[in-house]
């Protein structure tokens, strides 16, 4: 086992769901570089990375459980999946910027609730040990639930 695999075996499920925003950030950087060295083929691999991490996350969410919240967080995904295409297509480094600020302020929200005492109880009591299952649940206890009216695709 590498060191890569080795940090993410320590991680908790919400503290993944961190790393993956903050490979989202890391491939829009890599986009806005290609978009700026008009790389194509390097600005479609970047978004591409980007959009399967949104899948991924959107397939996960709960909305039998979490309700508000996770409706909250599939429009969330879904209006960064439509940045991220249409800056690509407008080859659009000012796109890509604006989706690392969304993913940066929603990130934060991940990583307080990652380290909430409360929040962590609640993960042990999970089965599935879904990070948005218990983000959604415990959005009361945290300023996790973003405000859907500000994401709109």
């Amino acid at each position: 086992m590498n060191y890569q695999q080795q940090a993410v075996a320590g991680m908790n499920p919400m503290e993944l769901i961190v790393a993956l925003y903050d490979g989202m950030v890391r491939f829009l950087y890599q986009a806005i570089a290609a978009v700026e060295s008009r790389n194509q083929q390097d600005r479609r691999v970047a978004v591409a990375r980007v959009l399967e991490i949104l899948m991924h996350l959107q397939s996960r969410l709960r909305p039998d459980v979490g309700g508000n919240s996770a409706k909250a967080l599939s429009e969330f995904y879904a209006a960064i999946f439509a940045l991220c295409l249409e800056g690509s297509r407008l080859e659009s480094a000012d796109r890509f910027r604006e989706a690392i600020g969304c993913i940066r302020d929603v990130r934060e929200a991940w990583s307080v609730a990652a380290h909430d005492p409360e929040v962590l109880r609640l993960l042990g009591e999970e089965d599935g040990g879904s990070g948005h299952m218990v983000m959604t649940r415990a959005t009361s206890m945290t300023a996790a639930e973003p405000a859907s009216s500000s994401w709109t695709a």
